[in-house]
């Protein structure tokens, strides 16, 4: 099973809204790695690693997020997988 890892960075009404532990849940039950964080301009990043297809079906996820936000923009980078994490974790 091919691994990847993807950094996004997610703006738009993402901060406030829960977007952060949705992408959190989001990644547990796809069996990802990895972390999310606020950053200081508004926008959230986030920074994932596992099978191509459940990253796609997260990546996916984020686009739409929790009910509350409204994503405007997602800058998208690929890479091969490093296998850099045990969990996903929210960071602050």
């Amino acid at each position: 099973m091919t691994q990847t890892r993807v950094w996004v960075k997610i703006e738009g009404r993402v901060q406030g809204v829960g977007f952060r532990h949705f992408t959190y849940k989001t990644a547990i039950r796809l069996g990802l790695t990895g972390w999310v964080r606020n950053l200081a301009d508004g926008a959230v990043e986030a920074m994932a690693e596992g099978p191509q297809q459940q990253v796609e079906e997260w990546l996916t996820s984020l686009k739409e997020g929790p009910p509350s936000s409204r994503v405007e923009d997602m800058t998208v980078r690929r890479g091969d997988s490093e296998e850099a994490f045990d969990s996903f974790e929210v960071r602050f």
